[in-house]
């Protein structure tokens, strides 16, 4: 009897899964990981805009940017795209900048 061996391509590494259950886990790894740095991307251009705004001086827009922020590194928190501390120490790291800033 043949075994059916399916191979997957994921970022250069070839992946053999026999069971189904591993085929269906490594798809849907593979849809989680776009969701997740999709998020995190997400979240760097937020901050980036954040600084430039400081940068600027534009104070009003800054404190939208950095609500916005906030929201976004506390929902990647809770599900669990970036770890609860970074989120904490990113967050203190922007309000210290809008802090001294305004």
């Amino acid at each position: 009897m043949v075994k059916l061996i399916l191979i997957i391509i994921l970022r250069g590494v070839t992946i053999l899964a026999n069971i189904q259950s591993a085929k269906k886990r490594i798809k849907t790894t593979e849809a989680k990981t776009k969701v997740n740095k999709a998020r995190k991307t997400e979240i760097k251009s937020t901050i980036i805009k954040f600084n430039n705004a400081i940068e600027e001086g534009n104070i009003d827009e800054a404190k939208t940017l950095f609500n916005s922020a906030e929201k976004q590194l506390s929902k990647a928190a809770v599900k669990n795209i970036i770890h609860d501390n970074a989120a904490s120490r990113k967050i203190s790291q922007l309000s210290k900048k809008l802090n001294a800033a305004s």
